[in-house]
């Protein structure tokens, strides 16, 4: 780990501001209240307080108005959680602000961000996350609802998008500039193509385009965030106000405390041993079992185990079986058979999560015929929340 950089100011959005400009990019059946706890936890633990943001998996904005149990369950926060921050899926106007009038009247959140950026084809296909920016009056009318809804409070909306459908269709320039324009407290950046999904690697060159066009309000840079050195070369190379992190924070979750402290020129905690892992992994599970009950948050759990054990020696039947874990008291068993004194790995380090390769994007008919045309596709507004 190299020295730490020289301290940074706070990150300032609307009304909030951040003692690290780090955020935790929100993602589906991942960064629920057990995830973000998690994470808040050890950033206290090793750096004494909570800094950055901490945002919520996405849900449906039309799900959120209509009041879906299964909707509202997803938006639930820790009792000390602050700012809450939730991000909404929106191809609709009405559903917009019904939605987002419905988070500021009953108090659901601190903090709006709205998901332009999911390459995902049942997304994309019904004109929605990284589609939708390239119809940039229908953009604007929904970013303006957002705002709309909640004027007068102290609740910032910010937006979230990427470069755009293909290398032949970028839209991020104009979407910084609409969202901007329209009273976004901060846009973000993932700096890769729709069609690129997560594959290859994210051109950050165009994150400093977007700084150099968006001027009034914060600009976040996401991709390729693995290690605290990314985030600090990130804004110093494209002059970014801040970094959010994804795939890189999967089954690492002391990472925020690593970006804490090398962007605030601290010293930068030393990485964990395989036994101070394996307590993360069991109090991740106790918090999961909590969150769902034991049946599902066990196996909830398993989707983790291979991003918590990468690089760490454990053998191949140890692994499977707690891939397959079904209570917490079998967690606890199969945890105890792993070397608490290893440590940390070189193995461990470098990218994770999905990767995929690229792939033509899936698009309504006629989808890139008329940018202007705000049109909403037929059963756009999905009615389920999640992956």
């Amino acid at each position: 780990m190299s020295a730490p950089t020289a301290s940074r100011p706070q990150l300032r959005i609307g009304s909030l501001t951040l003692g690290s400009p780090v955020v935790l990019a929100p993602m589906a059946g991942i960064t629920n209240v057990a995830f973000r706890t998690l994470c808040r936890e050890i950033e206290t633990a090793k750096m004494g307080s909570t800094a950055g943001l901490y945002v919520c998996e996405m849900v449906t904005a039309r799900a959120l108005a209509e009041r879906n149990e299964a909707t509202l369950h997803m938006t639930t926060f820790g009792p000390t959680e602050s700012p809450r921050s939730l991000q909404l899926y929106t191809v609709d106007p009405r559903y917009t602000y019904e939605a987002a009038r419905f988070i500021v009247e009953e108090n659901r959140a601190d903090h709006i961000d709205m998901n332009f950026g999911c390459p995902v084809p049942k997304v994309t296909r019904k004109g929605g996350g990284a589609a939708l920016p390239y119809k940039r009056n229908l953009f604007g009318q929904i970013v303006a609802a957002a705002v709309r809804a909640t004027e007068g409070t102290s609740v910032p909306v910010t937006v979230k998008f990427r470069i755009g459908i293909n290398d032949e269709h970028h839209t991020h320039l104009d979407a910084g500039r609409i969202a901007e324009g329209e009273g976004a407290a901060a846009v973000a950046l993932h700096a890769r193509t729709a069609a690129q999904r997560y594959s290859g690697t994210a051109n950050w060159g165009e994150i400093a385009r977007l700084k150099d066009h968006v001027r009034s309000i914060p600009v976040l840079g996401n991709g390729d965030i693995f290690a605290a050195e990314d985030a600090a070369r990130m804004m110093e190379s494209t002059g970014c106000d801040g970094v959010v992190v994804g795939r890189g924070c999967l089954g690492r979750f002391w990472l925020f405390a690593e970006l804490s402290a090398h962007l605030n020129g601290k010293p930068v905690p030393t990485p964990p041993t395989l036994g101070e892992v394996a307590d993360i992994m069991f109090r991740h599970a106790e918090l999961l079992v909590q969150h769902h009950g034991e049946f599902k948050g066990a196996r909830e759990m398993r989707k983790h185990i291979a991003w918590y054990l990468r690089g760490f020696p454990a053998g191949s039947e140890l692994r499977s079986a707690l891939a397959l874990v079904t209570s917490l008291t079998e967690l606890k068993s199969l945890l105890s058979q792993l070397d608490p004194t290893a440590p940390f790995p070189a193995a461990a380090e470098g990218p994770r999560g999905r990767q995929g390769s690229p792939a033509k994007v899936a698009l309504p008919e006629g989808w890139l015929d008329d940018p202007d045309d705000c049109a909403i596709p037929d059963g756009a507004e999905m009615m389920h929340s999640g992956g």
